[in-house]
């Protein structure tokens, strides 16, 4: 009997390419720390739709919530883009389906500075080589999620509304996850809204003070999201953890990839409660499907090769095997192996084929 199972979701364009180099390296890895893997596979979102006219079968959730973690490589394309089933608006989307049915509400973005890619980041020396900033992203509710929401007919016009709305349930425990990173880091959290402008944000900023009262221990920051991106790009030094919702937390995360050189080299997790011993999680890495290289097999497979690192130190509990495969991606950067994104010539299976030799060496 293997010790965990995983369910591996290629999705669509680069997704299955970067999903098998991930897994070439997840079976070293768990070869060579005596650990017995069960990987099961199966179609998410436009392939789903195109196999079974759905982007998430029942069998997939199923198979998701009886898995001790999921790994998916990337989803869409404009071919989907515009299509509608019956449903909220999870079911218009199959990854948004998967973290709404394991209710994967904390999402874990880090992204530091590689020192040997600096040049392919916008920085002047000195001002970002030794970044390391976690966006911790509400996945599950906000802008993405909450009703009413549509298109109609007003005055003669097109109009398209939705609504950004939490209550202090799903506030609080996204709150509790970033106090409680920044417990593990430096002991900084900035908590990013609009509380400007919006009723939402207001609550927002509201509960997450009430919340900081329970960590005295760790400095909060609230900054309004548009400062907060300019502040992350002028010092990005100065951040540790950074919390938005579900809307802003996408931008800033991606906005993130600035200081590591590449939206490529970004991982993600998806955890169904806060951080800390063993959860269940859905990883996969920040970037998109990228359908216009997809079958050139030179997409950057870091990402999803850095999710898996993430997947086994929070949802199977070994930590000392996401550093080793953290230090042999490193190593395999530093010794030359780069992605066209990169500036370098490597096909994907060709860095998956390096990583897995600095595992083995």
């Amino acid at each position: 009997m293997a010790d965990f199972s995983i369910l591996a979701l290629g999705g669509d364009g680069i997704g299955p390419e970067v999903l098998a180099a991930a897994l070439d390296v997840t079976e070293v890895a768990s070869g060579l720390a005596g650990i017995r893997l069960d990987i099961a596979e199966d179609l998410l979102h436009g392939a789903a739709w195109e196999a079974h006219g759905t982007f998430c079968r029942e069998e997939t959730v199923t198979a998701a919530r009886a898995a001790d973690a999921v790994l998916v490589g990337a989803v869409g394309g404009p071919e989907w883009d515009d299509i509608r089933v019956p449903g909220g608006p999870e079911m218009q989307d199959g990854l948004m389906r998967l973290r709404k049915a394991l209710d994967a509400y904390a999402g874990l973005r880090p992204a530091r500075a590689w020192p040997e890619l600096g040049r392919f980041t916008p920085f002047r020396a000195g001002l970002a080589e030794r970044a390391d900033i976690m966006v911790l992203r509400e996945m599950t509710g906000g802008v993405m999620f909450a009703s009413p929401r549509g298109q109609e007919r007003r005055a003669g016009r097109r109009y398209g509304f939705d609504t950004a709305a939490y209550d202090e349930g799903e506030i609080a425990r996204i709150a509790h996850s970033g106090f409680r990173l920044a417990r593990t880091r430096k002991g900084r959290l900035v908590s990013a809204d609009k509380a400007n402008v919006m009723e939402s944000y207001k609550l927002w900023r509201a509960v997450v003070t009430e919340v900081a009262a329970e960590y005295p221990d760790v400095t909060l920051t609230h900054m309004y999201a548009d400062n907060c991106a300019f502040q992350m790009m002028r010092t990005p030094l100065s951040f540790d953890v950074v919390m938005g919702c579900n809307l802003i937390g996408d931008f800033l995360s991606d906005l993130a990839a600035v200081v590591s050189g590449s939206l490529g080299l970004l991982p993600s997790a998806c955890l169904c409660g806060s951080p800390g011993g063993r959860v269940k999680g859905i990883y996969e890495p920040v970037h998109g499907s990228a359908p216009d290289i997809a079958g050139q097999g030179i997409a950057n497979p870091a990402g999803t090769i850095l999710s898996v690192a993430m997947m086994f130190e929070h949802s199977l509990a070994l930590p000392a095997v996401a550093r080793r495969i953290e230090a042999a991606v490193e190593r395999a950067l530093v010794s030359g192996h780069l992605t066209p994104d990169l500036g370098g010539t490597a096909t994907t299976r060709g860095f998956a084929d390096a990583v897995t030799a600095e595992l083995r060496a």
